[in-house]
C-alpha cells in the first residue's frame, strides 16, 4: 500500500507523538481505514519529511509516533511568482493545483478589468483559505516539503507596480517575443489574465513597468491551461525540468 502524506502545521520532531488535526484524522481513519501501526508520512512546511506510526486511532483523532526525518525540499531553484487574474468555477483549482505541482514559490490572485470573479472582506479570505488548502493538497500528492505563498486577493494594476524579480513577464496573443528568445533568470514573475483577457490599459501598464510581452505559441490558451504551459517551459529552460 502507497505510504500516506499528511500536512500539518504542528511542530515535529523525531520520537514526538501528535494528535492530527480532524480534517487529516478523518481521512486517514474513516477514508483510508488504516489501522495501529500503519506508516504515515508527515510534512509541515519547514522543507524536511518526517516517517511516522500510527498509535492511536479514535472516532475523533488519529494519534502518530514520529519515527524518522530527511532533509527533502524538492524546491525549485527557479524562484517563480505567479499573478493570475481569478475565474469562476473550478478554473482556479485547477491552476493552482498545477502551478503547486509545478514549483511555483508565490501565487497572487487578481482581480482586473474583466476578471470573471469579484471577491471582498470575508469572502475573499474564505477564498484563499480555500486555494491554500488545494496547494496543500496537491504538496501532499506530488512530495513538496514547503508550501508555496498563496497571497491576498490584490488588485491586478496594484500588484504590476510591485511585482518584483529579474524577469517579468505578461502573456498575451498578439505579442511576437517567444520565451525561448529570453535570457535564464534568477526569477520570474508571470502575470496571465482571466478568460477574457487582460484589456489594452493593463498589458500597456505591464510593459511600461518593465514586463516583457510574452507569445505562448500561436493558438489562444485558457487562464488555467497557461500557467501549467507556461511554468512547465521555464521549468525547463531554466529551472529543474
Amino acid at each position: 500500500m502507497r505510504i500516506p502524506r499528511v500536512y500539518t502545521p504542528q511542530t515535529l520532531s523525531v520520537d514526538s507523538s501528535i494528535d492530527l488535526e480532524s480534517q487529516a484524522s478523518n481521512h486517514l481513519g474513516r477514508v483510508l481505514r488504516m489501522s495501529e501501526n500503519d506508516p504515515v508520512e508527515l510534512f509541515n512546511g519547514n522543507g524536511r519529511s518526517y516517517d511516522a506510526l500510527i498509535i492511536n486511532i479514535t472516532k475523533k483523532c488519529v494519534t502518530l509516533k514520529v519515527t524518522a526525518t530527511q532533509h527533502t525540499p524538492k524546491q525549485s531553484p527557479l524562484q517563480t511568482h505567479l499573478g493570475l487574474a481569478m475565474s469562476k468555477g473550478d478554473r482556479m483549482d485547477y491552476a493552482i493545483q498545477k502551478a503547486t505541482e509545478l514549483g511555483i514559490h508565490e501565487i497572487t490572485p487578481l482581480m482586473g478589468e474583466r476578471s470573471e470573479l469579484k471577491l471582498k472582506g470575508e469572502r475573499a479570505e474564505k477564498k484563499v483559505q480555500h486555494w491554500m488548502q488545494v496547494a496543500v493538497s496537491s504538496c501532499e500528492q506530488c512530495q513538496r516539503n514547503i508550501l508555496p505563498k498563496i497571497n491576498p486577493i490584490k488588485d491586478l494594476n496594484a500588484w504590476i507596480n510591485e511585482a518584483e524579480a529579474d524577469l517579468k513577464l505578461v502573456l498575451h496573443h498578439r505579442a511576437e517575443q517567444q520565451i525561448s528568445d529570453l535570457p535564464k533568470p534568477s526569477s520570474v514573475a508571470f502575470l496571465i489574465g482571466p478568460e477574457g483577457g487582460l484589456s489594452e490599459s493593463e498589458i500597456d501598464m505591464a510593459i511600461n513597468k518593465n514586463f516583457e510581452p510574452l507569445l505562448l505559441g500561436p493558438r489562444v490558451l485558457r487562464t488555467e491551461t497557461a500557467p501549467v504551459v507556461l511554468l512547465s517551459t521555464a521549468q525547463l529552460l531554466w529551472g529543474d525540468f
